[in-house]
């Protein structure tokens, strides 16, 4: 575990400075606007741009914004800038769906917050996968573009 000062967004993870083996993620929580919405926590690569049409498009859904900050306080037990894959922890419904990358497949080191934004976690995409698979939550894969 790394500990360092409270990192919001991406650009506060990257004035860190972690070790270049260690693949940021940008991690999305997002809703459609259904009647009874649901839910999606979209992990990507730190460079690549979530497209929310078409990432709508991929989920089979309509259209997609993000989540308010009580949407993400009751079901990851998160707040704003600690959005990480270890808040499904918190999910107890099991109603979010955490989507992935397609690039973080097989990545050995992935980092994450581990539900605090004062620290990351280097943990592979197998482990964090097996995490979320042992908490009963659905996963899903896209591609997002560059």
């Amino acid at each position: 575990m790394i500990e360092h000062e409270a990192a919001y967004t991406v650009e506060d993870m990257d004035r860190v400075g972690f070790d270049e083996r260690i693949l940021i993620c940008k991690n999305l929580f997002v809703r459609d606007q259904r009647k009874k919405p649901r839910h999606w926590l979209v992990v990507l690569p730190k460079d690549k741009r979530a497209d929310l049409d078409g990432l709508a498009e991929q989920l089979g859904t309509k259209h997609l914004s993000f989540a308010s900050e009580e949407r993400l306080g009751r079901y990851l037990g998160l707040g704003q800038g600690e959005v990480t894959p270890l808040g499904i922890f918190n999910d107890r419904s099991r109603s979010v769906t955490v989507v992935f990358d397609r690039d973080l497949v097989d990545k050995e080191c992935l980092g994450v917050h581990p539900n605090d934004n004062t620290a990351t976690l280097a943990l592979s995409f197998s482990d964090i996968l097996k995490f979320i698979s042992e908490q009963g939550n659905t996963v899903k894969y896209v591609t997002l573009s560059d």
